[in-house]
């Protein structure tokens, strides 16, 4: 989750004036960017127990990895994130480490930043005794076992969010997901991307599918990072019917917003707490809480970041279907998502392949995507049929962007793992059961080693 947001005091005095913030991101084509972020389980090397805060854990990292340049953020004195150029890391609930990347101009660059972080994490992690997996769910650890980071956002959701929903505490300490940020041009632009992102993230929960174990077992899922989601708070999660809307905009989407239940505002250095209470009452001064005062711009910012739709809207898009995973498919869900949307004759391709079935049909594989992965049924066929479809619109869509690396390899490189799946082959969570099944006799620790980047 994010790190503190930005500090924009100027007074909330309309919905328009919040529907022209979120339009002022709009960018031209030709300036759009691409941001992953990913997390990963830490794991202690002796015994794969998630690392505590302190000593010789989370802490220590990132003081290790700041030691390469990157500015630290405090919370109470506690460093709970870095910062560097656009670039920043930030801590789960349960100490998942994760990197928001820069905003970079295409996949190689993104490969790049993948493995440079990723060098940074093992140099320091190796002293210290500790590893990283990027897995979708903790695959030994009960939730009760999992240690809670000194970030006071968290201390907030933690009390809130078991009144919401079952699953709540375990989306914050047992999971981990891939997500990608991109931009768009205009309102126009932001609702074609948005209802064929929104109605496909069921279909990269599949493809990236990558939590099959539970507490050292199989759970009956292949992402039950995707389960998980079902529950946790759905006043604020899953694929909203307005977003589908032919009418559909940043000002219905502010309208929708004001709604959610908010968690936290932070004033002089504290957040107050304010979980269930909705950001309109805020805005119309009736929480009877004067410490907090008048809703700000800043306010409405960090209040975005509580919103967990399985696609963000920002002042970009966010793409959050899919688990973590092995380096390559986390390259992979970039590359899909930008083939997808940023060239036109994709997304119009895309917006064409979405018609086919109706927004009811995309929200109900949420939970068969979860346990079933491609071979869900949808319509008269299943998922892997429509994630070919999405994939090849993805290719031509990279191909057409032609942005090409040092050996003169376009975009379409960072697909092949994808290919691999749709053909025929196992998604992740797969070949770990199998793994399980196998090699490993039932010892589900095995998948640490494995997994570790």
């Amino acid at each position: 989750m994010s790190n503190p947001g930005e500090a924009d005091a100027t007074p909330i005095t309309s919905v328009r004036q919040l529907a022209d913030y979120l339009a002022s991101g709009g960018k031209p084509a030709e300036s759009h960017t691409i941001g992953t972020e990913h997390e990963k389980f830490g794991f202690s090397t002796s015994d794969f127990a998630p690392p505590p805060y302190e000593p010789s854990g989370i802490r220590a990292m990132l003081e290790g990895i700041g030691a390469n340049g990157w500015e630290p953020i405090l919370d109470h004195g506690n460093p709970i994130g870095l910062k560097k150029n656009g670039a920043s890391v930030s801590l789960e609930p349960a100490g998942q480490l994760e990197l928001s990347g820069d905003m970079l101009a295409d996949l190689h660059q993104t490969a790049a930043e993948f493995e440079t972080h990723f060098a940074e994490v093992r140099a320091t992690a190796e002293p210290l005794g500790l590893g990283f997996a990027p897995l979708g769910f903790h695959p030994t650890m009960a939730r009760s076992a999992m240690p809670w980071m000194p970030k006071s956002r968290y201390a907030i959701m933690q009390r809130y969010m078991p009144k919401v929903g079952s699953l709540g505490l375990d989306m914050m300490t047992r999971t981990c997901t891939v997500q990608v940020n991109l931009d768009y041009s205009s309102e126009a632009d932001m609702a074609a991307k948005l209802k064929v992102s929104l109605a496909l993230q069921p279909v990269a929960t599949a493809l990236f599918a990558n939590s099959p174990f539970t507490e050292g077992k199989p759970n009956g899922f292949l992402s039950y990072r995707g389960q998980v989601w079902t529950d946790t708070d759905n006043q604020r999660s899953g694929m909203p019917m307005l977003m589908f809307d032919q009418s559909f905009s940043f000002e219905r989407y502010v309208e929708w917003v004001l709604d959610v239940p908010m968690y936290f505002v932070v004033r002089d250095g504290e957040m107050l707490d304010l979980a269930g209470a909705s950001f309109r009452q805020f805005m119309a001064g009736s929480l009877g809480n004067t410490k907090a005062g008048e809703a700000t711009i800043g306010d409405f910012a960090d209040h975005l970041t509580t919103v967990f739709t399985d696609v963000r809207l920002k002042k970009f898009l966010e793409m959050r279907g899919a688990d973590a995973g092995r380096p390559d498919l986390m390259v992979a869900q970039s590359a899909l998502w930008v083939g997808l949307l940023y060239d036109d004759a994709a997304l119009a391709a895309a917006s064409s392949l979405v018609r086919q079935h109706d927004w009811s049909a995309y929200a109900a594989l949420r939970p068969e995507v979860a346990r079933h992965a491609l071979a869900a049924k949808l319509g008269s066929g299943t998922v892997r049929d429509i994630a070919r479809d999405m994939l090849a619109i993805a290719e031509d869509g990279l191909r057409a962007r032609h942005r090409l690396d040092a050996q003169g390899r376009d975009e379409t490189i960072y697909l092949a793992p994808l290919h691999e799946i749709i053909n025929g082959g196992r998604t992740q969570a797969e070949h770990w059961l199998e793994r399980f099944n196998g090699d490993w006799n039932g010892d589900v620790t095995r998948i640490f080693a494995e997994a570790a980047i």
